[in-house]
This record gives C-alpha cells, sequence and structure tokens, in this order.
C-alpha cells in the first residue's frame, strides 16, 4: 500500500524506491529455504496483486500496463531472487550484512532486467536501451539504500523473539552455573 504514495524521482531517470522487493531481500536471507519460498509466494502474490489493478486503478507510473502477463509470473520471479540471496547466507549468519545489501541490489536488477525482458517478449519488442538500464540501475541503488534499516529492524525482532532451547543436549550442569 506504501509503494502506492512513493513517487518516482524524475531527477533520477524517474527511478524509484521498491519496497515490497527490498523487504523481501532482506528478510529472504535471514530465513532458511521453505521459509523464504513462502515469503516469495507471499511477495509475488502481493506484487502481482498490486500489479493487476492496472492504470484505472492507480497511477499509471505505479502501474505500467503489463501486456498479457498472467498473474503469479512474479512469484516464480522472487523465488529466484531469493534462491540468489540463499547463497550469501553463510556470510550473513557470520555478521557481514554488509554484502547482503550489494548482492541484494545485484538480485533486484537481475528481479527488474528479467521482467523487463518476460514484458518485451510478451508485446514483441526485445528492444533494451540504455535509459532503461540506467533507470533499472538506480532503482536499484535507491532501493538498497533503504536495506541498513530493515535489517537494523529485523535484528530488533529477532532479538525479540529468539528464545532460548528448552532443552539444549551441549548443555551440562557445569555449564548451567
Amino acid at each position: 500500500m506504501a509503494q502506492q504514495f512513493l513517487p518516482a524521482f524524475s531527477g533520477v531517470s524517474r527511478a524509484r524506491i521498491l519496497l515490497v522487493p527490498l523487504v523481501f531481500l532482506c528478510a529472504s536471507v535471514t530465513l532458511d529455504l521453505p521459509g523464504m519460498f513462502l515469503l516469495a509466494f507471499v511477495c509475488g502474490f502481493l506484487w502481482d496483486a498490486q500489479n493487476a489493478l492496472g492504470p484505472q486503478g492507480g497511477d499509471p507510473d505505479i502501474y505500467p500496463p503489463v501486456g498479457s502477463l498472467r498473474f503469479g509470473y512474479s512469484i516464480l520471479l522472487y523465488g529466484g531472487m531469493g534462491l540468489l540471496m540463499q547463497g550469501i547466507r553463510p556470510w550473513f549468519r557470520r555478521g557481514r550484512w554488509q554484502i547482503s545489501v550489494l548482492f541484494g541490489a545485484i538480485a533486484l536488477f537481475l528481479y527488474l532486467f528479467a521482467e523487463y525482458m518476460l514484458l518485451a517478449f510478451v508485446r514483441g519488442d526485445l528492444a533494451l536501451s540504455r535509459p532503461i538500464v540506467v533507470q533499472m540501475a538506480l532503482t536499484c541503488a535507491l532501493t538498497m539504500l533503504f536495506a541498513p534499516p530493515v535489517f537494523s529492524v529485523l535484528f530488533k525482532l529477532k532479538s525479540l523473539t529468539v528464545r532460548p532451547a528448552p532443552f539444549d543436549p551441549t548443555r551440562t550442569a557445569e555449564t548451567d552455573h
């Protein structure tokens, strides 16, 4: 819902901040594989539902006409983006969240590129111009600038919800003191 109120930055090649992909990318590196796929389904569904409204339901800059892409294609693209993020999960678990931000920008660019190519293929026009690539790159950069606050919220949520396991086989009576 908040995505609808974020304008495109006309001074920055009409780039915009993509909230749903941002939250997905930051959360997908923190989840295990089944959790990431569930989140990919939810985020892809929300993205498709938002874009299925079409221009008649909102701003045409936010809801561009999509041609004839079917509902659900974003779920697959989100799954692919999440699989890329799962590849750097070991670094993230070692505390290297900065790599996640950089790799998230790359994953988001690949998502936008794949989505554009799907749309171009469906429309029958496979032309890729420099302004479109610049807009995609700047959208990725702007979006990932907001990744550190999202990670801090996720870290705070983790600290509030993580509880010690009721049984830890490594604990002994000597280590409890």
